[in-house]
């Protein structure tokens, strides 16, 4: 197995993670932290859906899946590139209300398309490039892509790990 195969492996698995996270939950679930300052369920999902987006747009040079479909408002937001959840406060947490665990997964599932799309046409070779200079080191393709499923992991199991918390 080649590398890119590994990177789309990874990813195809992401569905699945966010969707045992959010699956039959009602608004107010999706909402429920478990201690102030905390996340909910639907705000992680929103953010590691939302740096997926923003990420894959800045390697394709093209606008956000979130920007360009009508996705900010079943979040009750307004669209902006640059509001992807990091650094955010406890008040913006609080602001992120999905509409239904379906605007989450369907949000998630346009993203995933376009990861997947863009993995199928990359070539180990084309992991090595670098994509950011901003870095010591400089980040490489690999080194984002790698990083965006990391991120991902981390916060679908922390919306799984959220909804065993819920109030029964």
């Amino acid at each position: 197995m080649n590398s890119v195969a590994v990177l789309a492996e990874a990813h195809g698995r992401l569905p699945g993670l966010v969707r045992q996270a959010v699956r039959d939950l009602t608004p107010d679930q999706l909402r429920w932290v478990p201690a102030d300052g905390a996340n909910s369920i639907g705000w992680l999902v929103w953010h590691l859906a939302r740096v997926q987006d923003s990420h894959i747009a800045d390697l394709l040079d093209a606008e956000q899946v979130y920007i360009s479909g009508e996705w900010a408002p079943r979040f009750g937001l307004k669209p902006s590139p640059s509001d992807t959840g990091y650094g955010a406060t406890a008040a913006q947490v609080a602001a992120v209300a999905p509409e239904s665990w379906t605007a989450l997964t369907d949000y998630y599932h346009a993203v995933h398309a376009r990861t997947a799309d863009y993995l199928s046409g990359l070539s180990d070779d084309d992991l090595d490039a670098v994509i950011d200079e901003a870095w010591d080191p400089p980040v490489t393709r690999g080194v984002r892509l790698v990083s965006i499923v990391d991120d991902d992991v981390q916060h679908a199991g922390q919306a799984a790990y959220v909804r065993g918390l819920l109030p029964r």
